[in-house]
């Protein structure tokens, strides 16, 4: 695979997994919690799902969301899980705007290829980060639930948040391997010179062969 191949598998791969995390943070959806003991639960058809912005009641007849204002009085595990989430999200934004200026489709003027390794370097740190945070928050935010009150199930915020630090991952790993030095002595504007040098130095070589043949003929 190419390195331009590799440049845009790299970014669509952080897009989507900034996508992702932003869709993670920002629902409520994280765990089915259970306050009364599974099958107390089961039975009165009461489940809760919590987030880490609200709490919400889940019936057949309430579905109720409860904001969770209180920031002091919140568990560590919470607030921790919002800074991280929250400042992935962030890094998201100068993250995708760097790996989109390092694919071979966009150009300012005349900047060389040294610049646009620089930014695929930059802008693959900046995701990683990002996978690292949102690994964190969605291993460390069940685990705290699980130990506050009965953990039924994970939800769909929690599902989206590891796809998201996964392709987070791949795509911060693909950018960053793609900022070294291209190998392709091909592709290397001296190496270019160089053969078409040589191509021109042997095409006179044999021309003058031939007229050298033709004159003894």
């Amino acid at each position: 695979m190419s390195q331009s191949c590799r440049l845009l598998c790299g970014f669509f791969m952080s897009c989507t997994g900034w996508i992702c995390l932003i869709i993670a943070t920002f629902t409520n959806d994280w765990v089915m919690t259970c306050s009364f003991g599974l099958q107390t639960c089961i039975k009165m058809d009461e489940l809760h799902s919590k987030g880490l912005w609200a709490e919400c009641v889940i019936s057949p007849s309430l579905y109720h969301c409860a904001s969770l204002n209180q920031i002091l009085s919140l568990p560590a595990y919470i607030q921790t899980s919002r800074a991280l989430m929250v400042s992935a999200s962030l890094l998201g934004l100068p993250a995708v705007l760097m790996g989109l200026l390092a694919t071979p489709c966009v150009r300012l003027g005349d900047e060389s290829d040294g610049t646009k390794r620089k930014r695929a370097l930059f802008g693959g740190i900046l995701t990683l980060i990002m996978s690292v945070c949102g690994l964190v928050s969605t291993v460390w935010f069940p685990i705290g639930a699980h130990q506050d009150e009965g953990l039924l199930s994970f939800g769909f915020s929690l599902y989206a948040g590891w796809v998201a630090s996964a392709l987070c991952f791949l795509g911060g790993a693909v950018l960053t391997c793609c900022s070294g030095e291209d190998n392709d002595p091909v592709q290397r504007p001296e190496n270019r010179y160089y053969y078409s040098k040589q191509h021109g130095l042997s095409d006179s070589v044999q021309t003058t062969n031939s007229h050298a043949k033709s004159a003894h003929v």
